[in-house]
């Protein structure tokens, strides 16, 4: 599964170091905005391929959380962060690949030298349409005990989008960004 990594300082190298085989292989790059069009800071990035399977979903959060923190100082937004992810796997695993041992799921994390953080997690299941899901928070919908794992990762990130038919989640949360306030409507 996960391998553990020695991480060399952010830096605009640009270079590529890949650890592992097959199924465990774990690639980190170092870049430059320059070099793979990010907007304004150096990143690392780590990508990792998991089995399908709801036990690797503990460690796997614990591992990258443990990779976002080298490059991300601690703040309140690590529980968002971590609670994000741990719904993204989950879903991934259950109702993306249904378990099947046969299928993958690829998650990919960068983390910017001034903080931001972006997790990109991808299962190898139908997809799904995520306008169609139901909203959690409906009156008749609170007592249901599925359901709320997307409207978690909306209210933890900053930024969430779905594509290839909803195999694939993006997640973005900003250094120190605050959500803004909801205004009521009068």
């Amino acid at each position: 599964m996960w391998e553990d990594l020695i991480l060399a300082p952010i830096d605009s190298s640009g270079g590529a170091v890949s650890i592992g085989e097959g199924a465990d292989t774990v690639d980190m790059q170092v870049g430059s905005p320059a070099s793979r069009s990010l907007p304004s800071a150096s990143f690392v990035e780590l990508r990792n391929t998991l089995p399908a399977h709801v036990d690797v979903i503990s460690p796997s959060v614990d591992r990258l959380m443990h990779f976002i923190s080298r490059f991300r100082a601690a703040d309140e937004d690590d529980f968002k962060i971590q609670l994000a992810l741990r719904e993204a796997l989950a879903n991934a695993i259950v109702h993306g690949n249904q378990e099947d041992p046969q299928k993958r799921v690829y998650v990919r994390c960068r983390c910017t030298a001034d903080g931001e953080v972006s997790i990109t997690v991808e299962d190898e299941g139908n997809g799904f349409d995520h306008h169609a899901v139901p909203d959690p928070t409906s009156a008749h919908n609170r007592l249901l005990s599925h359901g709320r794992g997307i409207y978690l990762m909306r209210m933890s990130m900053d930024e969430v989008r779905f594509e290839n038919g909803g195999t694939a989640v993006h997640m973005r949360k900003n250094p120190g960004a605050e959500r803004p306030a909801r205004r009521r409507t009068q």
